[in-house]
């Protein structure tokens, strides 16, 4: 049995690292909100979670009472499927918001798993729709977010379904890429959280054709490979591809 989450509540002596001066505000749901609403978010966190690598952050089913926002690490989504496989939905990285998906139900409708050990800092979902009522710029900011959700699924599914198999690992790659170098770490060179066949569910692929195509790609000069280490030596050929401009 997996141990549970490790809470830090905020306390006057650990809310120096909240919002205001948290060094992923411009990546997170605070980007572009004043001082004064900069300080109000801070009051939106209850708590911060660690959370250890394999872990869940929630489960499906449960109830839905707070999103959050990645600190550090990586987490993957998921869902059992009716004949009892995990389906991956989504990748979640430092500086991006989880846990949008209990919104409708008022529970969570997929399960959320540290690909590594993490840290969210753990946002009231009621106490967040009393201050976008208050603060037009929050309501906004969580507009845009929602909006950017949508934005994704559909860009999912099109993903998988008019897309083959190479070009969708080149997109794949290509849209870790652009989220590596927004955070400022190196857009060409990063370490692989998930597993190819957790690439592979998310991507609608076999794990035997997401292996293929790391290979192929290697053989191109697209990338180079060891183990969990990717280093994209040519974008734009990955770029071409798929004949779209960056993702």
């Amino acid at each position: 049995m997996e141990n549970p989450a490790t809470v830090i509540p905020l306390t006057a002596a650990n809310l120096a690292t909240a919002c205001a001066q948290c060094n992923l505000k411009e990546l997170c749901l605070p980007v572009g909100l004043d001082v004064d609403a900069l300080e109000r978010m801070d009051g939106l966190i209850t708590a911060r979670k660690r959370i250890k690598r394999s872990q869940h952050l929630y489960r499906a089913g449960e109830p839905f009472d707070a999103i959050y926002a990645i600190r550090t690490g990586f987490f993957k989504t998921d869902i059992l499927t009716e004949d009892g496989r995990d389906q991956v939905t989504g990748f979640q990285m430092a500086g991006e918001i989880i846990g949008l998906d209990g919104i409708s139900t008022d529970r969570h409708v997929c399960n959320a798993v540290a690909l590594e050990d993490s840290e969210v800092c753990m946002i009231s979902f009621d106490r967040l729709e009393e201050l976008s009522r208050k603060v037009e710029s929050l309501q906004r900011q969580f507009h845009k977010f929602m909006s950017r959700e949508i934005v994704r699924e559909q860009g999912i599914m099109m993903l998988l379904g008019s897309m083959r198999a190479e070009e969708r690992l080149a997109a794949f790659l290509l849209n870790l890429s652009q989220r590596m170098r927004a955070r400022g770490y190196s857009a060409s060179e990063f370490n692989l959280r998930m597993t190819r066949e957790e690439i592979g569910s998310y991507l609608g692929l076999k794990l035997e054709t997401v292996s293929r195509a790391f290979s192929r790609f290697q053989d191109e000069g697209f990338i180079l490979v060891h183990q969990k280490h990717i280093r994209i030596v040519d974008a734009e050929g990955l770029r071409r591809l798929i004949g779209r401009a960056p993702i």
